[in-house]
Protein backbone atom coordinates (compact mmCIF):
# COMPACT_ATOMS: atom_id res chain seq x y z
CA UNK A 1 0.00 0.00 0.00
CA UNK A 2 1.40 3.41 -0.98
CA UNK A 3 2.00 6.16 1.54
CA UNK A 4 -0.74 8.25 -0.10
CA UNK A 5 -3.21 5.37 0.29
CA UNK A 6 -2.27 4.95 3.94
CA UNK A 7 -2.74 8.65 4.65
CA UNK A 8 -6.04 8.76 2.78
CA UNK A 9 -7.35 5.69 4.59
CA UNK A 10 -7.08 7.59 7.86
CA UNK A 11 -9.28 10.46 6.70
CA UNK A 12 -11.56 8.81 4.13
CA UNK A 13 -14.50 8.33 6.51
CA UNK A 14 -14.51 12.05 7.23
CA UNK A 15 -14.22 12.93 3.54
CA UNK A 16 -17.13 10.63 2.67
CA UNK A 17 -19.30 12.06 5.45
CA UNK A 18 -18.41 15.64 4.44
CA UNK A 19 -19.68 14.99 0.90
CA UNK A 20 -22.84 13.28 2.17
CA UNK A 21 -23.48 16.18 4.55
CA UNK A 22 -23.83 18.58 1.61
CA UNK A 23 -26.47 16.46 -0.16
CA UNK A 24 -27.69 12.85 -0.30
CA UNK A 25 -25.61 10.88 -2.80
CA UNK A 26 -25.35 7.34 -4.14
CA UNK A 27 -22.09 5.39 -4.25
CA UNK A 28 -20.92 6.10 -7.80
CA UNK A 29 -21.81 9.78 -7.49
CA UNK A 30 -19.90 9.97 -4.21
CA UNK A 31 -16.84 8.40 -5.81
CA UNK A 32 -16.99 10.92 -8.68
CA UNK A 33 -17.34 13.88 -6.29
CA UNK A 34 -14.26 12.77 -4.35
CA UNK A 35 -12.33 12.28 -7.58
CA UNK A 36 -13.44 15.72 -8.81
CA UNK A 37 -11.94 17.43 -5.75
CA UNK A 38 -8.59 15.73 -6.32
CA UNK A 39 -8.87 12.34 -4.62
CA UNK A 40 -8.41 10.51 -7.91
CA UNK A 41 -7.47 7.20 -6.31
CA UNK A 42 -10.83 6.84 -4.54
CA UNK A 43 -12.70 4.28 -6.61
CA UNK A 44 -16.12 2.72 -6.20
CA UNK A 45 -14.36 -0.36 -4.86
CA UNK A 46 -12.93 1.79 -2.08
CA UNK A 47 -16.17 3.65 -1.38
CA UNK A 48 -18.62 0.80 -0.87
CA UNK A 49 -16.82 -0.82 2.10
CA UNK A 50 -16.62 2.63 3.73
CA UNK A 51 -20.34 3.21 3.15
CA UNK A 52 -21.20 -0.20 4.62
CA UNK A 53 -19.05 0.45 7.70
CA UNK A 54 -20.50 3.94 8.24
CA UNK A 55 -24.02 2.58 7.87
CA UNK A 56 -23.32 -0.32 10.25
CA UNK A 57 -22.02 2.19 12.81
CA UNK A 58 -25.17 4.31 12.49
CA UNK A 59 -23.38 7.34 11.03
CA UNK A 60 -25.21 7.28 7.70
CA UNK A 61 -28.50 5.90 6.49
CA UNK A 62 -29.12 4.44 3.04
CA UNK A 63 -32.46 4.70 1.31
CA UNK A 64 -33.46 3.27 -2.06
CA UNK A 65 -34.92 5.84 -4.45
CA UNK A 66 -36.05 5.68 -8.07
CA UNK A 67 -33.55 6.77 -10.68
CA UNK A 68 -34.39 8.75 -13.80
CA UNK A 69 -31.96 6.57 -15.74
CA UNK A 70 -32.00 2.90 -14.80
CA UNK A 71 -32.61 0.94 -11.62
CA UNK A 72 -33.25 2.36 -8.17
CA UNK A 73 -30.25 3.81 -6.36
CA UNK A 74 -29.32 3.79 -2.70
CA UNK A 75 -28.89 7.37 -1.52
CA UNK A 76 -26.97 8.03 1.68
CA UNK A 77 -27.69 10.69 4.30
CA UNK A 78 -25.94 11.57 7.53
CA UNK A 79 -27.70 10.61 10.74
CA UNK A 80 -27.62 12.89 13.78
CA UNK A 81 -24.87 10.67 15.17
CA UNK A 82 -23.04 11.04 11.85
CA UNK A 83 -23.21 14.83 12.07
CA UNK A 84 -21.73 14.71 15.56
CA UNK A 85 -19.01 12.33 14.39
CA UNK A 86 -18.18 14.56 11.42
CA UNK A 87 -17.86 17.56 13.75
CA UNK A 88 -15.45 15.56 15.92
CA UNK A 89 -13.42 14.47 12.90
CA UNK A 90 -13.24 18.06 11.59
CA UNK A 91 -12.15 19.31 15.02
CA UNK A 92 -9.44 16.65 15.35
CA UNK A 93 -8.31 17.20 11.74
CA UNK A 94 -7.87 20.91 12.37
CA UNK A 95 -5.69 20.17 15.38
CA UNK A 96 -3.54 17.76 13.38
CA UNK A 97 -3.24 19.51 10.02
CA UNK A 98 -2.09 22.91 11.34
CA UNK A 99 0.91 21.58 13.31
CA UNK A 100 1.87 19.19 10.49
CA UNK A 101 1.65 21.99 7.92
CA UNK A 102 3.90 24.16 10.09
CA UNK A 103 6.46 21.35 10.25
CA UNK A 104 6.48 21.04 6.45
CA UNK A 105 6.37 24.78 5.77
CA UNK A 106 9.10 26.04 3.47
CA UNK A 107 9.79 22.72 1.76
CA UNK A 108 10.13 22.86 -2.01
CA UNK A 109 7.59 20.24 -3.04
CA UNK A 110 6.58 19.38 -6.60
Amino acid sequence: MSLRSQLLKGVLDGCVMAVIEKEPVYGYELSKKLQDIGLADVSEGTIYPVLLRLQKNGLIKGEMQPSESGPNRKYYRLTDEGKESLNTIAYEWKHIVNPVNSLFKGRNLP
